[in-house]
């Protein structure tokens, strides 16, 4: 029997990197608010094992494998998940990546915009593709995940630092662009959460090497069972997606700290 709920019924989220980790959670908590469930991630084993947990549970997923910064990619996942599940409502920028770690002159250029292709380029092309048709209906929610990082100066860690500041300055842009037609943006902080991406960074020299901090706010949480806070963060989004909290849209969110609900 369905364990699935109605909140959602009958709309469609998009979420990127929803094969593990926070995306996953997010995913399978939009399922069970009754919203079909596209997946985006370049892993296929993670992306079926996403969608086989949705699916048990009498949801409706569909695993999409692409590369965030690639716009054909892009575009043409977006146009089979509506094809296949329906227009896209709720659009959750999920994907991203933590290194690469060092100060600016020591890490290499190339890996340094690779971050941005991803966090940026990623959310960019997402929302791009799905804003003309939300326009059109007058309705949708995106939700671009950010990070603390965004509004804190952390060296060795500009990298991730700057793509996701620029995520946020670019989700109150499109919030401003687009409430006047239905559709509201938010960008949300969604917590220290101990995650698969956490674990690399733990095992990672250079993470260790270059931002201590950052080592040593994982290892406070890594062996904690993450259930809670995964649990706290999925119906947060349920909650921002389904508009019961349109107000606070266009502006830096931090859910460890708001009562969002």
């Amino acid at each position: 029997m369905s364990t699935m709920g109605a909140e959602l019924d009958g709309q469609t989220a998009l979420v990127t990197g929803g094969g593990r980790g926070l995306g996953r959670a997010i995913a399978l908590h939009l399922a069970r608010a009754g919203a079909g469930i596209g997946l985006v991630a370049r892993t296929r084993s993670q992306l079926d094992e996403s969608a086989a947990m949705i699916d048990s549970e009498g949801g409706r997923a569909l695993a999409i494998v692409a590369d965030v910064t690639e716009r054909s990619a892009v575009e043409a996942g977006v146009a089979e998940v509506e094809r296949k599940l329906g227009p896209v409502s709720i659009l959750v920028n999920n994907a991203g990546l933590a290194r690469p770690y060092g100060p600016v002159g020591h890490v290499d250029p190339d890996d340094w915009w690779r971050s941005h292709a991803i966090h940026v380029r990623g959310t960019l092309l997402f929302m791009s593709a799905v804003l003309p048709g939300m326009r059109a209906r007058r309705a949708g929610r995106i939700i671009n995940i950010a990070s603390k990082g965004g509004i804190v100066v952390a060296p060795n860690l500009s990298s991730y630092c700057v793509a996701k500041a620029t995520v946020i300055r670019l989700t109150e842009h499109v919030d401003a662009e687009a409430m006047a037609d239905g559709v509201r943006a938010f960008v949300v902080q969604p917590g220290t959460i101990a995650t698969d991406m956490g674990r690399e960074s733990l095992s990672n020299p250079e993470a260790r090497r270059w931002v201590p901090f950052l080592v040593s706010d994982l290892e406070r949480v890594i062996d904690r069972d993450p259930a809670n806070d995964l649990a706290r963060l999925g119906a947060q989004i349920v909650s921002l997606a389904a508009g019961h909290h349109d107000s606070l849209a266009g502006r830096y969110l931090d859910l460890e700290e708001l009562a969002v609900e």
